[in-house]
This record gives structure tokens, C-alpha cells and sequence, in this order.
């Protein structure tokens, strides 16, 4: 069993909803299940796939909501946003039941968040759950065991399935029915998405992409899409846990790029399936970019669990002056190179004479785990 950096027992409050988002397996039920294990409350756990609570609970009554509450202490509903109008059902239960614990959990942010926002508006608690952290492996393993793994990691991505089997071949195979028994299929659930291999084919080349300045524009051409199209699937693709962005930096320079987006994956196991590319490390010509994309995911990760608040953005000039990553946070710049090779180049003069107390680091394989793990 992996421990999880996330602690429910944190984060859930009396009269507040703890609202858990997360892609399918991503282990949302295994940590509610691990909590409910050890908890004293009298608790009752439903699903939204339960066509007839839905439709109880999406009246929005009293009667209803007094019904389900019942003398439970602790209402969790997984996959809440399956339910309509489940913003409102919460916010009645949290206002006439301020004594109840709730839990909500969904695996779209756009679904669930849309849902919500505004019922929920200062009633509710938010836990972003990710695939497995380096951070959370290093608690049951050393740094060598780690780093000895990170083609695996690299390859097939950190999915709790994924990671518990032994082969390669069961690692393929089981990302593989994650992509698209699970994860596409909900992308693709949602209303007003009809041609999924419009889609495929724009997350194919964000996957071929990974690391370059995206034009929505250029990939509209290529799919025979407008660009509009474009730029909402790739919002939706966000919103769906599958791929994220950087948008560039961008302050006190004219020849500074912010215009563009840069696009990696959640997982790279994700992305390697997609491009049907499960070849070793020693064979690829992508390394690279799966290097920059780990070394970010698992970066964000770890700040997201340690409630370190961040923007983060890339750095590029017209001269092709760059930094991979920029993170902003308590009012001053970070800057990282993020390198496979581990080759040390000179920091960045235009960036440090720039921003005023900016600063730059490099990060390799050498030094990796720290950055992803403190």
C-alpha cells in the first residue's frame, strides 16, 4: 500500500464540503476507502451512478436531502458530478446539517467545479489528487530504488495500477486500458464532443509536441478543425486531467514570447499510449521531452501537496533565450533548466539582469528528487 501525501483527516470540517478531484484511477475511492476504515463517524457512501439516488438527490428538497442525511455523520458521494444540480443538493445539506461531515468526489475539475462554484462558494475544501508522487514512493523506497526505476516511471507513468504490477508487459497493458477504457472515454462523455478522432488526433500531436510552443491554429490546419475547436478540446483536455499548460513569461521585455502555450501530460504513461511508443529509453529520440515533462508533473505535484501556492510559466526571447520552467511564488521568480544530459551551461545574464531578484538552478538526474520531493 502506498501512502498517500494527502490526508482526509486534514481536510474535512463540519459544515464545509470536501470536494476531492482527480482522474478515474487515480485512487479517490482507495483513499476515502482507507479513511472510512479507520474512522468512528456513522457514515453512509453512495454513487452518482446510482440513477435513482441522482435523480432524488437532483430535486433539491428537503424532504430529499433529510432523507439522505438521515443520523449519518459523514455523507461521501463518489463521482458527485454525475448528479445534477449536485451544487445545490450540498449546499442544502451543509446549511441545514452544519453538524454532517461531506465528502464529493469527481473526476472532471470542469464538471464537478462548474457544479459547484457557486452553490459552495465558501463551504467547501478542495484536494487535487494525482497519479502517485515521487514524494509519496519515497516514503516506502530509497532514492537508488527510485532513480533505478525512472524509466519505468518514464515509460509507463505513475498510475497506482501501473505501478503495483512487476512486467512491462502488464504495465502496458494495464496503462493502456486506463487510456481508453477510463480516461479518453470521459473526455469524450462530455456534451457537444461527437468526433473523437478529432480529438485523438489533436491530443496525438500535443503528445508530439511536448516541450514546443503549441499553435492552435496550426494544428486546426492539420485536423481540418477551426482553430476555436482547437482551443476548446484543449481547455477541455485540462479540465479532464489529461494534459496541462504553461503559458509564457512575459514583464519587462518586447522580445520576451508569451503568446504561445506550452502543453505537457498529467501522465506519461498517457502519452506514450497514445503515440503507441512503449520503447526503452536507450532507443528514442524523445527523451527529452519526457524528462522535462516528469521532472514539471512531479514538481507540481508535490507543491500542490504541500500547499505551496505557484503560477508557473516558461521563458523564451525571439533570440531563443529560454528557461523550461518559471515558477512565481511569495513575490519572487524562479527559473529551472531541467536537463537529461546533466551538461551545466551558464546561467541565464538576460533573465537575472531582468527580474530583480530572480533566481536559476538547473536540475538533472543528479539532483532531481530533491527538487520533486522537499
Amino acid at each position: 500500500m502506498i501512502t498517500r501525501q494527502v490526508e482526509i483527516n486534514n481536510e474535512i470540517k463540519k459544515g464545509r464540503v470536501l470536494v476531492i478531484y482527480g482522474s478515474r484511477q487515480v485512487g479517490k475511492t482507495t483513499l476515502i476507502n482507507n479513511f472510512l476504515a479507520t474512522t468512528k463517524l456513522k457514515y453512509k457512501m453512495v454513487t452518482g451512478d446510482d440513477i435513482q439516488l441522482a435523480a432524488e438527490l437532483s430535486e433539491c428538497t428537503m424532504t430529499t436531502t433529510t432523507n439522505f442525511v438521515g443520523n449519518y455523520e459523514l455523507l461521501v458521494i463518489d463521482e458527485a458530478q454525475k448528479i445534477e444540480n449536485i451544487g445545490r443538493a450540498l449546499k442544502l445539506m451543509v446549511d441545514h446539517f452544519p453538524d454532517r461531515y461531506f465528502i464529493a468526489t469527481g473526476s472532471s475539475s470542469f464538471d464537478l467545479a462548474s457544479k459547484t462554484a457557486e452553490s459552495l462558494t465558501g463551504r467547501k475544501n478542495v484536494i487535487e489528487l494525482f497519479t502517485i508522487s515521487q514524494a509519496e514512493l519515497l516514503r516506502s523506497s530509497s532514492k537508488s530504488e527510485l532513480t533505478q526505476e525512472l524509466e519505468s516511471y518514464l515509460i509507463y507513468g505513475s498510475y497506482p495500477d501501473v505501478i503495483n504490477q512487476h512486467l512491462y508487459q502488464e504495465k502496458e497493458r494495464v496503462i493502456k486500458q486506463i487510456a481508453n477504457s477510463y480516461l479518453l472515454k470521459d473526455v469524450l462523455a462530455f456534451e457537444g464532443i461527437k468526433n473523437s478522432k478529432v480529438i485523438l488526433s489533436i491530443l496525438k500531436m500535443i503528445a508530439l509536441q511536448v516541450g514546443s510552443e503549441v499553435s492552435t491554429v496550426e494544428i486546426a490546419n492539420s485536423v481540418k478543425v477551426d482553430y476555436r475547436t482547437v482551443a476548446k478540446y484543449l481547455d477541455l483536455l485540462e479540465k479532464s486531467f489529461v494534459i496541462f499548460s504553461l503559458p509564457g513569461f512575459s514583464r519587462n521585455l518586447r522580445k520576451e514570447i508569451s503568446k504561445m502555450s506550452k502543453y505537457y501530460f498529467y501522465d506519461l504513461g498517457i502519452r506514450n499510449a497514445l503515440i503507441s511508443n512503449f520503447s526503452k529509453l536507450s532507443s528514442r529520440n524523445d527523451v527529452g521531452q519526457l524528462w522535462e515533462n516528469f521532472v514539471m508533473i512531479e514538481r507540481m505535484k508535490n507543491n500542490s501537496y504541500m500547499t505551496t501556492s505557484a503560477n508557473y510559466y516558461f521563458w523564451r526571447t525571439h533570440d531563443q533565450k529560454e528557461i523550461d520552467l518559471i515558477e512565481e511564488r511569495g513575490g519572487k521568480l524562479y527559473g529551472y533548466e531541467i536537463k537529461w544530459t546533466g551538461q551545466r551551461t551558464k546561467s541565464p545574464k538576460l533573465w537575472l539582469e531582468t527580474y530583480e531578484n530572480a533566481e536559476y538552478k538547473e536540475i538533472d538526474r543528479e539532483n532531481y528528487l530533491d527538487f520533486v520531493t522537499r
